[in-house]
């Protein structure tokens, strides 16, 4: 998200009124461009948070004031009847997310004005879903002050609404599914052509004496126009040409019926992944780590190779900690910068981070941002 000027919050902590909202940050363990092709994915949310106060103002100007990770301070002033296109805020602008938000949820019903003040550990850019928390985030918050009652698929189907429709970003549902729904010691299994709430599966790699290390590579990572956008429409020409709505509905014949080598590559990625996904949840149930982690390096392969989404960021991530002993690594997210994870013995979880660290420094780039991620609970209200 862009960053805006710099602006001065208001001190929200001692009024009474003032509710608070805990919204996690995501990682998808696999199923990487899937949602928005009709196939399932597997994320979870994280121990990493936006937290959003909110206090009802008696008007209806709605004012978002929001500190990052750095301490960088921004804020944004609308009204609770703003709207795509219509001048006050632009789809570019960082305050399209919470304008878009506060537009989503006005069609559920009237709005009240409200302060909003953000506070994040969610490094932005990272391919950790920090616009699905914002959305998600401000969409409850505000639900909750104006006494709405709405569902939490709901919530995550407005949120997914903002971007796609205020900002502009093509995104499935997968990272709002993932930040509504989440659970300590689960991961969630979406299905974006389903109408019901999405089914969870236990992820509580502690246990098994391991943990999933996430590699923020710097490289910015944005869903807004390039390459997202050019995957996703390749993805709906190769399902127009195969006469399928959903491209991960592809059987394997689908690779010789497309002409077109680059639809082939996209085709292939998303028939591999989906049986990936599919392979990796059975490993869950038989707690076989060993086989999840080929599984998350074979995505990562695919991801490069046939989508074409990685970056040579990512790749060196990628390569290093499995050379570090993970038992496999991939990137996670959009890609073209963002993320990478790796599933790792905790008594190795040292010697990966510093292999990474060791390899970006001989590279002559800037140091990665490496740390441990667990299965957090998603959006709630703590205040």
């Amino acid at each position: 998200m862009p960053v805006a000027p710099r602006g001065t919050g208001p001190r929200l902590g001692a009024v009474s009124d003032v509710r608070t909202w805990q919204v996690p940050g995501r990682v998808n363990l696999i199923g990487e461009h899937l949602d928005y092709n009709g196939g399932p994915s597997v994320p979870f949310a994280i121990d990493r948070f936006l937290t959003v106060k909110v206090r009802r103002r008696d008007d209806d100007a709605v004012n978002v004031w929001s500190t990052l990770p750095d301490g960088t301070r921004e804020r944004a002033t609308f009204r609770t009847d703003v709207a795509p296109d219509d001048g006050t805020v632009s789809a570019d602008d960082w305050a399209a997310y919470p304008a878009g938000a506060v537009w989503a949820l006005g069609t559920a019903g009237p709005l009240p004005g409200v302060d909003l003040v953000l506070e994040s550990t969610l490094p932005l850019g990272s391919g950790l879903s920090s616009s699905a928390a914002l959305t998600v985030g401000v969409v409850s918050a505000l639900a909750d002050v104006a006494d709405l009652d709405v569902a939490p698929l709901e919530v995550a189907r407005l949120a997914q609404r903002a971007e796609n429709d205020f900002v502009g970003a093509p995104t499935g549902l997968m990272d709002q599914l993932a930040v509504t729904f989440g659970r300590a010691g689960e991961a969630v299994v979406t299905d974006p052509l389903s109408d019901d709430d999405p089914t969870r599966v236990p992820f509580d790699l502690a246990t098994a004496d391991l943990a999933l290390l996430v590699v923020a590579t710097g490289v910015d990572h944005s869903n807004v126009g390039g390459g997202y956008g050019e995957r996703r429409e390749e993805c709906e020409r190769a399902a127009a040409e195969l006469g399928l709505e959903h491209l991960a509905k592809a059987g394997l014949d689908a690779l010789v019926r497309l002409e077109d080598p680059v639809l082939r590559r996209r085709t292939q990625h998303v028939f591999t992944e989906t049986a990936r996904v599919k392979a990796a949840l059975r490993t869950l149930g038989e707690n076989d780590f060993e086989q999840l982690g080929t599984i998350l390096t074979a995505s990562h392969v695919s991801l490069r190779d046939d989508f074409e989404v990685s970056c040579a960021e990512l790749d060196v991530a990628v390569e290093a900690a499995v050379e570090g002993g993970a038992l496999g690594a991939r990137m996670t997210g959009g890609g073209f910068g963002g993320s990478a994870i790796a599933l790792v013995p905790q008594t190795k979880a040292r010697a990966v981070r510093e292999l990474v660290e060791q390899r970006y420094d001989a590279l002559g780039w800037r140091a990665p941002e490496v740390f441990a991620v667990r299965a957090a609970a998603g959006a709630h209200r703590t205040a």
